[in-house]
């Protein structure tokens, strides 16, 4: 009895979620192996895009080859189940396998006939181009899809996307921490590393240095995103006011970006001269001293030195004389009693919808239940469908 692999493969979720595809191809070639006393040593099922080569199991089935030379047969659906492109074509051709596409009818090794080697040549272009096809037509979807101002990708860091009904919403836990990380760095007094321990230590999250820096930069939060080289306004509702992202951008990039000096200096980088223009810059003498003077980068400047102390004071006389309306203030506090209003509705809307997604997802875990005890449903099948389910649930 010759030795075999059964190689069975959907090349989307959407396929895989049919629930037919992977048992119906495992039944057909266990069937074949059956007809043609072939003893099957393994099966591997690879349910992800074949765009690219890098298949998970479709790796470890090379793998399994190079190590068992006794075993040299694959059984196959047909040519688009097994590649579409064609470094992983030449990859089983070094193999020298004998590969059994059942649903066309033709077995290819070395030694096959040059005309079913044509065919399949010709098979195997034509995968190539579907899946190019393909690629275009998705391209141009989601660039439809965010011409829309619809994110056509995976949510960041504080959102998540509804698979439900295909949206992104807010994550609610996640959203605080992104705002979190944003009112520290906007205040200038960490760098992105020092950021990365002060959110650690406050939400127990652990952010790596490089994505705090992808999220301090995203304008997903103030409702735009980027697809394509360009700038999209976006449906999604949004989190973070405007002005906390621009301090943000500010400390980021701008001129006012934080030294991280031994000293702590309180007006540093916030005074321009009024002879010149020149930024005030500040000095520390004995040691404990504080002076504040000009530049004097356009010339000599007549501003004179002054201590912390005095600058102090006359920056008080400047903001003791700003006062807020009653008025003002009152619809400062009306504002806030609605926007927060506003979030508690939210928020029992966002809970209301978590709840029936997981009554949606205990529902299809209950369903095919009974299947699998009357044997209708394949047990490696109903396995991996477990795991995403209770992940889902999770």
């Amino acid at each position: 009895m010759k030795k075999a692999v059964i190689y069975a493969h959907v090349s989307s979720k959407e396929q895989e979620r049919e629930g037919f595809s992977i048992p119906a191809q495992l039944k057909l070639l266990r069937e074949y192996a059956s007809r043609n006393d072939f003893s099957i040593l393994k099966e591997f099922v690879d349910i992800e895009t074949a765009k690219t080569s890098g298949r998970r199991n479709f790796d470890q089935m090379v793998y399994f080859f190079t190590k068992n030379r006794d075993c040299r047969i694959v059984l196959m659906e047909k040519t688009d189940r097994l590649y579409r492109n064609f470094r992983d074509a030449v990859t089983l051709e070094d193999l020298d396998l004998e590969i059994h596409l059942v649903k066309e009818g033709q077995i290819i090794s070395k030694e096959a006939k040059s005309q079913a080697k044509l065919i399949h040549g010709m098979q195997l272009v034509l995968a190539r181009n579907y899946i190019e096809n393909l690629r275009e037509e998705v391209k141009k979807g989601m660039g439809e899809k965010a011409q829309q101002g619809v994110y056509p990708g995976r949510a960041p860091f504080g959102y998540r996307n509804n698979k439900a009904d295909r949206s992104i919403e807010i994550h609610g836990a996640h959203a605080l921490i992104v705002i979190r990380i944003f009112e520290l760095y906007a205040s200038g007094k960490h760098s992105l590393s020092e950021l990365r321990k002060a959110v650690r230590g406050e939400t127990g999250k652990t952010i790596s240095r490089g994505y705090l820096h992808t999220i301090l930069t995203n304008p997903f939060y103030t409702g735009q995103f980027q697809w394509g080289g360009t700038l999209y306004r976006g449906t999604h509702d949004r989190f973070l006011s405007p002005d906390l992202y621009e301090r943000a951008q500010v400390v980021l990039c701008g001129h006012n970006k934080p030294k991280y000096r031994k000293h702590e200096i309180a007006f540093r980088g916030l005074l321009r001269c009024a002879q010149d223009n020149c930024t005030i810059t500040a000095q520390f003498k004995k040691g404990k001293y504080v002076y504040y003077r000009c530049t004097g980068h356009r010339g000599k400047c007549a501003t004179p030195r002054f201590t912390e102390a005095e600058m102090g004071k006359r920056l008080g006389e400047v903001l003791q004389s700003i006062q807020i309306p009653d008025e003002i203030l009152a619809s400062l506090h009306q504002s806030f009693t609605c926007d927060q209003k506003r979030w508690e509705e939210e928020a029992a809307a966002q809970r209301n919808q978590l709840e029936q997604r997981l009554a949606a997802v205990r529902r299809r875990m209950d369903q095919p239940y009974q299947d699998k005890l009357d044997g209708q449903l394949p047990v490696e099948f109903w396995e991996r469908k477990m795991v995403e389910w209770t992940e889902d649930e999770r």
